[in-house]
């Protein structure tokens, strides 16, 4: 696999669509899940409603192979999984849309992309600001009736800290894969062994 598609192609999205009819892909989102639900076992409480995890390395890593439409179904099965497996309050849909659009955007950012530490960062840029942050504190608002601002604060400084952290960990990841993956024919082969940093 040399290809790399241009998001905004007919192609783009019609490989992205194909990624639901095989066999292989949806094994692997189900393997995403269960794993994710393991490792969502284990998270560092910040604040009230606030936790750090590593999911996002599961996450991303899935999106990059099976691409944002799988993963938009991938996102919502594992946040439904994963309230079945922790159950914390009542289920609430704001977190499954949270969950398919993470999803979504790791795969628009690395599916058939070169991967580059600026790639990454932008995604991570993404979710951490928008879908963690923006959709998060909303629904943190909802469910706990306290003010929006009283976790966007905790949230802010929380995603904001993060975000290099994450960056690192999702490249090395990614460096670390990206071998087997492109001998494999997983992903497309890159322009060298070393994630560029543009």
């Amino acid at each position: 696999m040399t290809n790399r598609l241009s998001i905004f192609s007919a192609a783009y999205w019609k490989t992205a669509a194909a990624e639901l009819r095989k066999l292989n892909r949806l094994t692997l989102a189900a393997l995403i899940i269960a794993l994710t639900v393991v490792i969502g076992s284990f998270t560092i409480p910040v604040a009230e409603n606030l936790h750090i995890s590593f999911n996002f390395l599961i996450v991303a890593f899935g999106s990059m192979i099976y691409g944002p439409l799988l993963g938009i179904f991938a996102g919502a099965a594992l946040d439904i999984v994963g309230y079945i497996a922790h159950p914390f309050g009542a289920f609430f849909p704001g977190y499954t849309l949270s969950s398919m659009l993470g999803c979504f955007i790791y795969g628009l950012f690395l599916y058939h992309r070169r991967i580059s530490v600026m790639r990454i960062f932008l995604a991570k840029l993404i979710v951490n600001f928008v879908v963690n942050v923006g959709l998060g504190c909303l629904w943190s608002q909802v469910l706990f009736g306290k003010g929006y601002w009283f976790f966007l604060i905790n949230s802010l400084i929380k995603n904001s800290l993060m975000l290099p952290i994450e960056t690192i960990m999702l490249t090395l990841l990614l460096q670390a894969l990206m071998p087997i993956l492109t001998r494999a024919h997983v992903i497309p082969v890159q322009n060298s062994n070393r994630i560029s940093f543009i």
